[in-house]
């Protein structure tokens, strides 16, 4: 009896470590340039700008056997904004908008993740800009996983939402320009 007992819980222990290991912490793969934080937003109604955040880091966490566990967290530097045009940039940074200078970080942190498909999943989180932190939610898309060409291992997303700007207290230039869509590709590699 006693040596069934002893087995039995060395079969739980065992199942219960299996379970907890199966989830793996991933670093966005930034360094080699295999993530971005993309933005899109209307020109008076006339055109789109597109831009990106050239500076932000992040990790997550990720059990493709249970989705509902993983976990996400990114922080750009708002003063690493881009739009391919000089002073635009300068605009965007200013007072008028982002206030790097007062604001210099976003952050982004889940609190739920609930799967809608094979490979989609709603990411519920606190978006942190401007200095207001807001509930958002990003409809994801897993890309894939499995070995790296340098012997690592990496697992891919890609995310959207669209932001109202006045949310954050942040007034767009414009009518047609209160919202802003967000494309978050990243690439994680596995941490050992």
């Amino acid at each position: 009896m006693l040596k069934k007992t002893f087995a039995a819980l060395a079969l739980g222990t065992a199942l219960l470590s299996a379970g907890q290991a199966m989830a793996a912490d991933y670093k966005i793969d930034k360094e080699g340039q295999h993530a971005f934080v993309n933005w899109k937003i209307s020109h008076l109604g006339y055109s789109f700008i597109l831009g990106t955040f050239k500076e932000f880091d992040g990790s997550f966490s990720w059990d493709a056997a249970k989705p509902e566990a993983s976990k996400i967290a990114v922080d750009l530097k708002t003063a690493s904004v881009w739009s391919n045009h000089a002073e635009r940039d300068k605009h965007i940074a200013s007072k008028d908008f982002l206030d790097v200078s007062k604001f210099p970080e976003a952050k982004f942190v889940s609190t739920a993740v609930k799967s809608t498909g094979e490979k989609t999943a709603d990411v519920t989180g606190d978006l942190t800009l401007h200095g207001v932190t807001k509930p958002v939610v990003f409809k994801a898309v897993f890309n894939g996983e499995g070995k790296d060409p340098w012997g690592g291992e990496r697992a891919g997303f890609n995310a959207t939402t669209t932001l109202n700007l006045n949310d954050f207290g942040i007034k767009g230039p414009g009518p047609s320009s209160q919202t802003l869509d967000l494309d978050i590709s990243v690439e994680g590699v596995k941490q050992k």
